[in-house]
């Protein structure tokens, strides 16, 4: 496999971001969207079903993200929420037992339902038959905290494989998967970028970088970098600015779109100097 495309985490704004900043790479001749291989993280997920579903990205920059008059409420369990925020940043302990400790919580939480969690995001998935393209989809298991890879030939329906990567937990409910419970990818690893080891040209674009110790964890990109070429982008200054300190404020989206393009402008040497090489 020669490219891989690593969308990451990060909440309504990170994929308002990564369309942005895909936009702004392509019109500065850097086009990741040809990528070999995609692998999505929860709000990548996203992000990675419109590049590997060939979906336009003008198009997907128009999608809906303010709430409707038929989405539910979204009301976090803050009280478990932060219990789960404060294990997930304990650089302590042990990263099965994190991940164990967490889905618990998730399980707990009393949050909107998961069928109405399912319809919230399904209405908004660009498209709901698996690409042709290869696609990678993260999610970990909220009983036993076992990362699962989902794709094609998995057998899970796109919208639930999308769906259980971005219940992230305590926030949105933990989505039934033939029998068993996923929640967010990013519990794992905000990228999750590991997945995409066998390729010889990598970018990974991580919402999170700057503002969670796992947003990209440091140990995937080392060894990623020991056998192939890496570029890891996360947002600028202006970027940050613009995307705002709530991930699910979607009166952010046009912002982050704005201020990812340009980005991508500025960027572009850097990525090309990886993609093109």
């Amino acid at each position: 496999m020669d490219t891989a495309l690593v969308l990451g985490a990060g909440g309504i704004t990170g994929i308002a971001w990564h369309l942005g900043l895909l936009t702004g790479l392509r019109e500065a001749g850097v086009d990741l969207t040809t990528a070999g291989l995609v692998v999505g993280t929860s709000a990548g997920s996203i992000a990675g079903a419109v590049v590997a579903g060939d979906i336009d990205l003008a198009d997907a920059m128009r999608m809906e993200a303010q709430m409707g008059e038929s989405d539910p409420p979204i009301e976090p369990d803050w009280e478990r929420g932060s219990r789960a925020y404060a294990v997930l940043t304990d650089e302590t302990r042990d990263r099965a037992g994190i991940r164990a400790e967490v889905g618990e919580l998730a399980l707990a939480a009393d949050v909107v339902s998961e069928a109405a969690y399912v319809a919230l995001l399904t209405r908004r998935l660009p498209l709901f038959e698996w690409p042709a393209r290869p696609l990678l989809i993260t999610a970990v298991e909220a009983t036993t905290g076992n990362p699962v890879v989902w794709d094609r030939d998995s057998g899970v329906p796109l919208d639930r494989a999308v769906a259980a990567s971005c219940a992230v937990p305590c926030v949105f409910p933990p989505v039934t998967v033939a029998g068993s419970r996923y929640m967010d990818g990013g519990v794992r690893s905000g990228t999750n970028a590991d997945l995409a080891a066998e390729a010889t040209r990598i970018v990974v674009l991580a919402p999170l970088a700057p503002v969670r110790m796992h947003g990209a964890p440091a140990a995937e990109m080392d060894a990623l970098r020991q056998r192939s070429k890496v570029a890891l982008i996360a947002p600028d200054e202006a970027a940050l600015e613009s995307l705002g300190p709530n991930v699910f404020d979607a009166a952010q989206w046009e912002p982050a779109i704005e201020a990812a393009i340009a980005q991508g402008h500025r960027v572009a040497p850097e990525v090309a100097a990886i993609w093109h090489a």
